[in-house]
């Protein structure tokens, strides 16, 4: 008798994708509950953080490599302009070839002017 009682009291197996055994419920709302929806996330779908970060530390290089050889133009035109032509040459190893270019004529315009142009007009 006791084998009976455990066997009314034992869940059966779930019924997945097949029609509901108890006939109580609507037919349109199981067959909406029995699907299934999910999806499994694979590495694949992650994003990567490398291909978002557009930033290319050259760039930095390549901006102030210009920026020291504007402010070379007025102040300290030997020491800033060849900061500017070594950070240039940093910049365009880097991958940032135009802004590097730049800052490296305008390093050398600018030690260029320094030697050769104000000491004519001083």
């Amino acid at each position: 008798m006791r084998d009976n009682e455990k066997n009314d009291h034992v869940q059966g197996a779930p019924n997945h994708g097949q029609r509901p055994e108890h006939g109580h419920t609507d037919d349109s709302l199981d067959s909406k509950r029995m699907e299934e929806f999910s999806a499994e996330l694979t590495s694949s779908d992650l994003p990567d953080i490398e291909e978002e970060k557009s930033f290319n530390p050259g760039t930095l290089y390549g901006w102030g490599s210009i920026i020291l050889a504007v402010i070379s133009f007025f102040i300290w035109p030997i020491v800033l302009g060849a900061a500017s032509i070594v950070f240039g040459f940093v910049a365009r190893s880097r991958g940032t070839n135009i802004l590097g270019l730049i800052g490296i004529i305008a390093g050398a315009l600018s030690i260029i002017s320094a030697f050769f142009v104000i000491p004519f007009f001083s």
